[in-house]
């Protein structure tokens, strides 16, 4: 029983999700809500979803350093959690777009902290099913 209980506190030390992968197709419907702010344009200019421009560029998110894509003007609370060598993973980008102001401001311990993303996606399923639909195009 103590051997079980060790690897589940080991287990949990790691964060990632119990849930599984995500479903492609239904990221990609839910991706409808996000293309009003953010594209998918892979790195040779391809444009795999037309979308606005008031969001980065979601191509390629995975382990990429949070404010990192040059020429987006980030809002400061995200580039300086950039500067700091954060890395978006399915389970950070789940729990960001839960809420991004309190998830910057709990990650930066700082209550000021801000997010230009006014859009919260409580449901982690769907969460799930857009970083899903992300991976899958950005390959």
């Amino acid at each position: 029983m103590k051997k079980i209980l060790n690897i589940f506190t080991l287990l949990m030390l790691f964060p990632f999700s119990l849930t599984g992968a995500g479903d492609i197709a239904k990221g990609e419907k839910k991706f409808k809500k996000c293309k009003s702010c953010h594209m998918i344009v892979d790195d040779s200019g391809r444009i795999i979803v037309k979308g606005g421009r008031n969001g980065p560029n979601l191509y390629g998110i995975l382990g990429r350093t949070a404010g990192s894509i040059d020429g987006f003007k980030y809002g400061k609370s995200l580039a300086t959690l950039g500067k700091s060598g954060f890395v978006w993973s399915e389970y950070e980008f789940v729990a960001y777009l839960a809420d991004p102001k309190k998830y910057l401001a709990d990650k930066l311990d700082d209550k000021k902290a801000r997010s230009k993303m006014s859009y919260k996606l409580k449901n982690e399923a769907d969460a799930l099913n857009i970083w899903a639909y992300l991976e899958s195009v950005s390959k």
